[in-house]
């Protein structure tokens, strides 16, 4: 892949652990987003999963910059922040949740010092309720953001002037094993989960 394939003028990066309840939240927004919205050209819509510094040529390629995220800002599980401009890295690197957080400071960090910072960023943000669910989905007080969290970026994409439109049908993973639908339908009772695990995730023990 030469350099200007990384190049879009909108990067929207989910980023977050599926398998870690609340940590799923930046990935199932670019889900949503990519299954209800038609996106311009030169809006890239990206799963950023775990990823770290791997997404360091994309966001250096990008003018402007989207990130979900689930971010520990000391307030109520569910609420809802907006960070812009030069205040994204700071709360990229607010308290640590997880391996991803650290690495994706690091690649907005990597990306200053190179010069190649997008020109315009946004942070959006839940307040997880619950991490360390191994195997979990979303609480409800964070999966009822998610339709709030799209209208946002929608939002914002429309006042840099770029003219997405809704989806007729829905595309997109939600038929996939890991799509939010069937991810939830086969998890497994907090009774036989013991809330420490989920055979999908974990395997076979012993």
């Amino acid at each position: 892949m030469s350099m200007d394939e990384f190049d879009c003028e909108v990067l929207v990066l989910g980023i977050g652990n599926l398998l870690w309840a609340d940590e799923g939240f930046g990935v199932r927004c670019v889900e949503k987003l990519a299954a209800d919205w038609s996106m311009p050209p030169g809006v890239r819509v990206m799963d950023g999963g775990t990823q770290g510094l791997y997404l360091l040529p994309y966001v250096q390629g990008a003018r402007r910059l989207i990130v979900f995220d689930a971010v520990d800002y000391g307030l109520e599980p569910g609420t809802l922040k907006r960070v812009e401009g030069d205040q994204v890295p700071r709360f990229m690197g607010a308290k640590k949740m997880s391996l991803h957080q650290t690495g994706f400071q690091e690649v907005i960090a990597a990306a200053d010092l190179t010069g190649q910072l997008p020109q315009q960023m946004l942070l959006i943000g839940v307040q997880p309720e619950q991490l360390d669910d191994y195997g979990g989905s979303l609480r409800p007080v964070v999966k009822a953001r998610l339709d709030d969290s799209v209208a946002l970026a929608v939002g914002q994409l429309s006042d840099w002037g770029y003219a997405v439109e809704a989806r007729e049908s829905k595309v997109g993973a939600g038929d996939t094993a890991l799509g939010m639908s069937a991810y939830e339908a086969g998890r497994p009772s907090a009774e036989s989960a013991s809330r420490i695990g989920d055979s999908r995730v974990l395997g076979c023990v012993g």
